[in-house]
Formats: C-alpha cells, structure tokens, sequence
C-alpha cells in the first residue's frame, strides 16, 4: 500500500465519550499514543481529528482538538465540529480565523435534528466558501440509538448541493447503509465528495461476508460516478481500526491508480494538505 492519509479519526481522552464501547469492541487503548503508533505502521503519514460525540449530546470541544493535534506535532490537523445554532456557528468560525491549522469543518446530521441547508448554517458555508475549506456532513447509521436517520439521509445534501456549488462537500461514511444514492450525490454534483470512514466494526462473525458486500456496493458506486477522484479514505478510528479499513480498500475492483487517489491524492486536494 503507498502512504496514506487518513481523513477522519476521534480521539478525546474524555471518559464521557461515547465512542470507547468502539474501542473497546475493537481492542484499542484509544490514546495518542496509540492513534500515532498504529498510523505510522499502517503508513498513514497524516491525520485530519474529528470531534467524537460525549455523553449528554455534546460534541468534544473544538478547543480541545486542536490541544490534540499540537500534542501530534503535526501529525493530526483539526476538523472543527459546528453545531446548528447561531451562538456556536459563530465560535466556530472565530476559532477558525485564529487556527491557520484548521483543515475543515463537521455537522452533526442525525445526530442533531437539523438538515443541512438549514439557514442557521449559512454563515459557516459562506466562512467556508472564502477560505476554500469543506464541509464535513455526518450521514447515514449513527453511533447513538436516538439518532435521527430521517436527518442522516444523504439525499438531503442535494439541496444544499444545489444553492452552494462553491461550497466543498464530504459525505461522511458514503451515508452507509445508502452507498448507491451517495454514488449519485458524487455524480450529479462537481462539488460533492465521500469518504469511506467507519464503515467496518470488528466483532462481527459475518465480517468477512460483509466486507465483501461493502466492497461490492462501493465499487457499484464508483462506477456509477464514472470514476474515484472523490472518494477519500478514512478510518473513523476507533469504530474502525487501519488495518480493517485497508483491508477493505484493497478489496475495492479499481485500478491502482485510482486506489491510491483514495488513499491520500483525493484528500491532499479536498482538504488542502
């Protein structure tokens, strides 16, 4: 495998987060230490840190991400997670303006029940759109059982796709289990993206049966779009370990070269590294 950049990992060192059942599931510490030891043997030269979700419905502080990623030496760089109200759109583009390390920003959809071209999101776009910085969207399953699939749908991007073609769109975990209708998202839209994060947990006794069905699907969906130069990779560490999520790519019927624009070309132009 060449060197790889992975565009969506969690880390909090936080007991209230809600991802350690993940970690645990999956055998992982779930530290640092750990993250920076398992991305230099799996050759993962860079990290972008997404915020993981805490117990009470809030997500890590963004404050707190870039203290992780300054920890990392340059290895990890911040997405900052944006929740849907005005008081926090507004700290979150601050923060941005003060952070030249930012690389992106996040919304929580299904999560939060809000779509994504709710008004109250506007000046984060526009902040967006001026800096050439994407948008990540949370789609598909959720972490939590009280999620909202109705606001975790991908299709409702569509709507924001079509008002923001300026605006650099990335759907998180290529809204599985709705992987053909991301195909069309990445297909009918110049500006919209997804990544391929979180999509296999350990523990499974069908794993294997099912990463073949995931390989299937994505694959299915790549040819739809005509193509991979929008597909970037991610682990969604700790849901997912590297070595999973690797696996998982080399089962993908591509050729190479478009199986190393997903490993690290897609995300050096979608997130400007």
């Amino acid at each position: 495998m060449p060197v790889t950049i992975d565009a969506h990992v969690h880390l909090s060192e936080n007991p209230q987060d809600q991802l350690i059942p993940y970690a645990t599931l999956n055998g992982l510490r779930y530290d640092l230490e750990e993250l920076l030891g398992l991305m230099e043997s799996n050759a993962i030269s860079r990290g972008l840190l997404l915020s993981p979700p805490l117990r009470g419905g809030i997500p890590l502080p963004n404050e707190k991400v870039l203290e992780l990623c300054r920890r990392s030496e340059g290895v990890l760089s911040p997405i900052f997670t944006v929740e849907p109200n005005a008081q926090d759109v507004g700290r979150a583009v601050e923060l941005a303006r003060r952070s030249s390390e930012v690389r992106g920003f996040k919304v929580r959809l299904g999560y939060l029940r809000v779509f994504a071209d709710d008004g109250v999101l506007d000046p984060l776009y526009s902040y967006a759109e001026a800096e050439d910085l994407p948008v990540m969207f949370h789609t598909g399953d959720t972490a939590t059982p009280n999620g909202s699939l109705e606001h975790a749908h991908p299709l409702t991007i569509d709507r924001l796709a079509n008002v923001r073609p300026g605006l650099r769109i990335v759907i998180c975990h290529f809204g599985n289990p709705w992987i053909q209708d991301v195909g069309e998202l990445v297909y009918k839209h110049p500006n919209v993206y997804a990544d391929i994060s979180g999509l296999v947990v350990g523990g499974s006794k069908y794993l294997e049966g099912y990463m073949d069905s995931l390989a299937d699907q994505l694959t299915r969906a790549i040819y739809y779009a005509g193509g991979a130069e929008k597909v970037v990779f991610g682990t969604d560490y700790p849901v997912s370990t590297p070595k999973l999520s690797l696996e998982l790519v080399r089962r993908l019927r591509v050729d190479e070269a478009d199986r190393s624009a997903i490993l690290s070309g897609n995300a050096k132009r979608v997130f400007n590294l």
